[in-house]
């Protein structure tokens, strides 16, 4: 088990939320962070200050609005923070590894410091914590045919060697949080049942955004 792993009885229940679009923590996975909104820094501090945890949340477009801001999508990623810098000119640099997923119970009034905080409910998602399970296989060669086409068709440069040592589940957590995929494709990763249904939404995501972006038959108007 890696160093600073909780257990299921070390979780708060009581915790701050970072809501924040396109923004997706999942499992293991590792998130760098730039904070620079006041409450966002108060959250950040108060975080390592009560067992340096926070969780990330999507807003949800189609949810009531809450009296504390935009409504939020239910399942979300408590993550803790692992590393942790200062700038000159007052940010936080902050990575936040991601622990289990959690549902939102019921939110909470407002913080002293101005973010928003929830009552978390970790039942459906306790799995989350077992890092040392045998992760599913992975046919890496499905994944990188879809892949390579998709970064190709939306400009983005990839390290391959470092891509192809990376681990299976390591490499379908990594790119589900850093594709460049729509607010519900992100959600719709983070609430995948299981870590094989993720990785089948995964490629079926790369594949529909390759040739969404694919370039125009040459002759045709695009």
């Amino acid at each position: 088990m890696p160093p600073f792993h909780p257990r299921l009885s070390d979780l708060p229940r009581e915790i701050a939320v970072f809501p924040l679009p396109g923004a997706l923590l999942l499992p293991q996975g590792r998130l760098p962070l730039n904070i620079f909104e006041p409450r966002y820094l108060a959250m950040t501090l108060d975080s390592l200050a009560r067992g340096r945890m926070f969780g990330m949340v999507q807003p949800d477009a189609h949810a009531p609005k809450a009296d504390t801001g935009p409504g939020l999508y239910r399942v979300c990623c408590l993550g803790r923070l692992s590393s942790f810098s200062e700038t000159d000119d007052g940010r936080l640099l902050i990575t936040l590894t991601g622990l289990i997923r959690f549902r939102i119970a019921e939110e909470l009034p407002l913080s002293p410091g101005g973010y928003r905080r929830v009552h978390a409910d970790y039942a459906d998602f306790t799995a989350d914590l077992d890092v040392a399970r045998e992760p599913p296989p992975l046919d890496r060669t499905e994944l990188l045919s879809v892949l390579r086409p998709y970064f190709r068709a939306r400009g983005i440069e990839a390290n391959w060697e470092a891509v192809e040592q990376t681990a299976d589940a390591m490499l379908v957590t990594t790119l589900s949080m850093v594709c460049p995929f729509d607010v519900p494709e992100k959600q719709a990763l983070l609430e995948a049942p299981d870590a094989t249904e993720r990785a089948h939404m995964l490629v079926a995501l790369l594949r529909m955004g390759a040739a969404a972006n694919a370039p125009a038959p040459e002759g045709r108007p695009s």
